[in-house]
């Protein structure tokens, strides 16, 4: 008994393993995670330093450059660039994908550690954060309150955050937009003067007693005793109480010259929402949870907090990521179920059983695929489901073919069981071949690198598992069923649709089939004519990469002029909510004034701090393909009348991150000189058509105070430029002398500063004084002053080179890579001076680095379908001509690209990968039942014309039954998908027309070997 007659003959057996499969489906179907967009594995790093007070020069040299020299030591980095400001410094790492981001995360660590010894004093943080995917916030709350205090808002924020910590499901919450308390010590300089108390004599006595010191463990006989120590600052009473100097007159304490109270640091981050302000807080999952069961908990444990607010504080949500889950899933199961139906109608022609037949053959297959990528570890999102859509085109055609043949020897009167072995053994190479040629055909996708190939994965995933399922219900329970289900009692020629199907076939195809036979060489050039007209459409198609994604959410970028306060850009920011406020379709909003919103979608990176920036993160009501888009257009246009601001409007984006559509970098050592090249980079882009927010990072230096000593006059009086610097940032910044832990336990800053308000300024200037020669104390205006000098705003590093990164975005409706070559082509005639170059970043970068490699996967696919094809036809004839119908489904992709005025996109260019797998799969069926009837001796013309007869139905079919999988996709209008849709929809097409006549034409003119003759197959074991 061969491997075919098992299923058929142990029915018991293959009952059994059917139930086990539909049961551990539906498990995996109910277990698998939901989610909007796979999940990213980034092998990007972000070292942040933060150092008040030290410009963007000196950060370069002294912080950046050690950083860049200690990663580079790093095996696997790809990419190493520094982002310089007066401040900060950001140095990010990016290694190829494929490494291990946590391990790297340590290696990084571990290289900063090291370095951290030899960069300068006063720096006030060094944090290594990965970029991951996973710290995308499912839920953003607002704690709203115009009148009550950031002290209030702040202890609720916290209060909130410890209480939805609490809830099953949820990795972190994080409080965002209030500036942190403090304790303050605000001393009185003409106090100090006049007792002769120096500054660091009142830092060294505060640093003296909040120092914690184990005082060990004492043993008084046989008993043995913790000695506990007199322990840190815990009340401000407290610190009031710390002794600086004994005078005649008693103890000069704290207090006699500072006043201790609790503060608030310089607001660095304001938060609104819908207008009025507010603290932010996010809600982080944690990985593989149902984020509908996280979102349903985390909203009740809300409601439940809500309900004990202060009555000047209430609890607001704008963002809520399951609502995007929820309705980008739900029309796709949409979409999958009008699929579902539309491929039941094309089953009608087999009849009422078999039709019923191929049917089960569905759930069967799609519940195995589903098993198969929980246990690979994939989730249920908006790519996985178009790869069970773009499945269920494919999964049914094995079934067809099985069914439809058995219930043809059926009609011709074998038996049930004989009927079923015979009639699977007939089609199970083919079945064999086509499943193993569409498996290579996907290789491509599956090997793609990089993080689009990460994006991407879970599609060809789905697909795979899904046929490779199917050709196991096909070929193992199909035929068991079949024998048991097929009465053979129908009319020999089918029912009467089948009849009406057959009549229209045989009066149409085969007097044009005979035709083209008549005349093949004029049929093969009218093909070829037709496959290289249509390859005259690429440059009108245009290329692109991930389409945007279709979300009613979006971000509103604003950077202000060089210089700016964040009041100035406060201003600017309330601007654009007063045009957001004016537009009746946007739902809600959240400002961030001083830094970019928390991150709420996978590739946006939030911006970093800046006094200069803002965001403003919004949400439409309802996202509509048709409207939505003018909404928006319409929004832009009012957004960029602001003066004074570089406003851009940015929708959510598939695929990697990409910091702009188009981006040149300006590569050079000098920084006047790469300005000056930025300034004309700049102009070209400004002139180009399509493009729009242009934003040149050096367009105007940056006008900074610098304290001028007069080291003569310093040196005769005894003061360090030590001291003057230290007490500048007395006045301004406020000296960090430890942390202060509250009896509860919660730890804040301990700042001595001068007294100040939300902001600091210059009031306090002449009031200083600093240490001079036997501790006298010397008016700072008598030995240093400031002065205005222009420094560079912004030093940009990539690859450890100087670099400018100008970045343009592209006007809506217009195709990028248009723009981007005309922007090449404009950049071809400037000049550069010797030591300088350009080159490309954005989209152009991403599409390269996406497709890299991509060149080797496809040679090893298309070695793997020859070999298979080979295999199957035993010559290199046979394969080539089952091939050939490649270029014959290029034709109907491109044709429906034009027609609907999509680009060649990422997922376009999946399209065709997987259409030339459903191709060869057709070809494959008819090439080879050709060679059946050849190998049983009917000569080669007769042979062409009934296989292409009898093949034409099922083929017929396969594809029809795919088209109508297809369709919902295509008339969703989804930027993701639909073209995917269109190219397979349109390929299948022109095939179906073309390749019916070619592949015949081709088979008269070059004709593969003839196989050996052969009898009848029979239906024995």
């Amino acid at each position: 008994m061969n491997w075919i007659a098992f299923p058929v003959r142990r029915g018991a057996f293959t009952l059994v393993v059917t139930l086990g499969l539909m049961l551990v489906g539906g498990f995996a179907y109910l277990r698998i995670p939901r989610a909007e967009d796979p999940s990213l594995k980034v092998p990007a790093l972000d070292v942040i330093v933060v150092a008040p007070g030290l410009g963007a020069a000196d950060l370069e040299e002294r912080v950046a450059r050690p950083l860049e020299d200690a990663i580079k030591e790093l095996d696997d980095l790809d990419k190493l660039q520094a982002t310089i400001r007066d401040g900060l410094v950001v140095v990010m790492a990016e290694f190829r994908y494929g490494t291990d981001p946590e391990r790297k995360e340590d290696d990084v660590l571990r290289q900063v550690n090291a370095t951290r010894p030899r960069l300068p004093a006063g720096i006030r943080r060094v944090e290594v954060r990965r970029f991951q995917t996973l710290d995308v916030a499912l839920l953003q709350y607002a704690l709203v309150s115009p009148a009550a205090g950031y002290g209030l808002l702040q202890d609720v924020a916290e209060d909130l955050r410890r209480r939805l910590e609490a809830v099953p499901g949820v990795r972190r919450v994080e409080k965002w937009a209030y500036p942190a308390r403090e304790m303050r010590v605000d001393v009185d300089p003409e106090r100090l003067a006049e007792l002769g108390i120096p500054v660091d004599a009142l830092v060294g006595a505060l640093l003296d007693a909040n120092l914690l010191l184990p005082a060990g463990a004492a043993e008084a006989g046989l008993r043995r005793f913790t000695v506990t120590p007199v322990g840190a600052l815990a009340s401000a009473e407290q610190i009031r109480d710390i002794p600086l100097r004994a005078t005649g007159e008693g103890m000069v304490t704290v207090e006699d010259v500072a006043a201790v109270d609790w503060g608030l640091a310089e607001a660095g981050h304001i938060g609104r929402f819908n207008g009025e302000r507010a603290v932010f807080v996010t809600v982080l999952p944690q990985e593989g949870e149902n984020v509908f069961a996280v979102r349903d908990a985390v909203r009740s444990a809300a409601a439940e907090f809500a309900d004990g607010l202060p009555g000047r504080v209430r609890l607001e949500v704008g963002f809520d990521q399951s609502e995007n889950v929820r309705t980008r899933l739900g029309r796709l199961e949409a979409d999958f179920l009008l699929a579902f139906a539309l491929v039941l109608v094309t089953l009608l022609p087999l009849g009422f059983r078999a039709g019923l037949l191929v049917l089960v053959s569905i759930p069967l297959s799609l519940a195995v695929g589903v098993a198969l990528l929980l246990a690979a570890g994939f989730t249920l999102n908006q790519l996985s489901i178009v790869g069970f859509v773009i499945a269920l085109g494919l999964l049914v055609d094995d079934s067809i073919v099985v069914v439809e043949n058995i219930s043809r020897l059926r009609r011709s009167g074998l038996g049930p069981v004989d009927a079923a072995i015979a009639g699977t053994r007939q089609v199970a190479a083919p079945v064999v071949g086509t499943t193993v040629a569409l498996l290579f055909a996907f290789l491509p996708l599956l090997m793609l690198p990089g993080g689009a190939g990460q994006f991407i994965r879970g599609l060809p995933m789905a697909v795979v598992f899904t046929v490779l399922a199917s050709m196991v219900v096909s070929l193992g329970i199909m035929p068991f069923l079949a024998s048991r289900w097929l009465t053979g009692s129908e009319d020999p020629e089918g029912n009467r649709l089948l009849r009406q199907v057959n009549a229209v076939i045989h009066a149409v195809y085969r007097p044009l089939l005979n035709a083209c036979m008549g005349r093949p060489r004029g049929t093969l050039v009218a093909a070829l004519a037709v496959c290289a007209a249509t390859l005259l459409l690429l440059p009108r198609i245009g290329f692109s990469l991930f389409p945007k994604a279709g979300v009613p959410q979006f971000l509103i970028r604003v950077h202000g002029a060089e210089g700016n306060s964040v009041a100035a850009t406060d201003l600017l920011v309330r601007r654009v909510e007063d045009i957001l406020g004016g537009e009746p379709a946007v739902a809600w909003w959240y400002a961030n004034v001083g830094r970019g919103n928390p991150q709420v979608y996978y590739n946006e990176v939030p911006e970093q701090s800046s006094a200069r920036t803002g965001e403003v993160f919004a949400s439409l009501r309802t996202w509509d393909p048709r409207e939505s888009p003018a909404v928006l257009s319409r929004l832009r246009n009012r957004l960029a009348d602001i003066p004074g601001a570089r406003v851009v409007l940015r929708e959510f984006q598939n695929g990697p991150p990409v910091e702009a559509p188009v981006a040149v970098r300006v590569i050079g050592p000098d920084l006047d000189v790469l300005a000056g090249l930025a300034r004309e980079v700049e102009a070209i882009l400004v002139g180009t058509p399509g493009t729009e927010a242009v934003d040149n990072p050096v367009r105007r230096p940056r006008t900074d105070l610098r304290i001028e000593l007069d080291r003569m006059r310093a040196a005769a009086l005894g003061v360090s430029h030590l001291a003057v610097d230290r007490a500048a940032r007395l006045a301004l910044a406020g000296l960090e002398v430890g942390r202060f832990r509250e009896p509860g336990g919660e730890e804040y800053d301990l700042v001595v500063g001068l007294p100040r308000g939300e902001r600091a300024g210059l009031d306090h200037w002449d009031r200083l004084w600093v240490p001079g020669r036997g501790g006298a104390a010397v008016p700072l205006g008598e030995v240093a002053g400031l002065r205005m000098e222009s420094v560079p705003a912004l030093v940009q590093r990539f690859n450890r080179e100087r670099t400018v990164t100008l970045t343009a975005e592209v006007v809506p409706g217009t195709n990028t890579d248009r723009v981007t070559r005309e922007v090449a082509a404009r950049l071809a005639g400037m000049r550069f001076p010797r030591g300088y170059r350009h080159e490309f970043g954005g989209e152009v970068e991403s599409r390269e680095e996406s497709f890299a490699g991509l060149g080797g996967a496809v040679l090893v696919a298309l070695a793997g379908i020859l070999a298979v094809l080979v295999l199957e036809f035993g010559s290199f004839r046979g394969a080539a001509i089952v091939a050939s119908v490649v270029p014959l489904g290029t034709v109907g992709g491109l044709l429906g690209l034009w027609i609907a005025g999509e680009s060649l996109s990422f997922t376009a260019a999946i399209g065709f990968i997987a259409l030339t797998g459903i191709e060869i799969k057709n070809s494959l069926l008819f090439v080879d039942f050709t060679q059946q009837l050849r190998a049983r001796g009917v000569p080669l013309a007769a042979a062409i014309e009934q296989a292409g007869e009898a093949r034409f139905l099922p083929v017929v079919l396969t594809t029809v039954t795919a088209l109508g999988a297809l369709v919902p996709l295509v008339l969703a209008r989804s930027a993701m998908y639909s073209p995917l849709a269109i190219v397979i929809l349109g390929g299948l097409l022109s095939s179906l027309l073309l390749s019916r006549v070619v592949t015949p034409v081709l088979l008269l003119l070059w004709p593969p070997p003839a196989p050996e003759a052969s009898p009848q197959p029979d239906a024995g074991c």
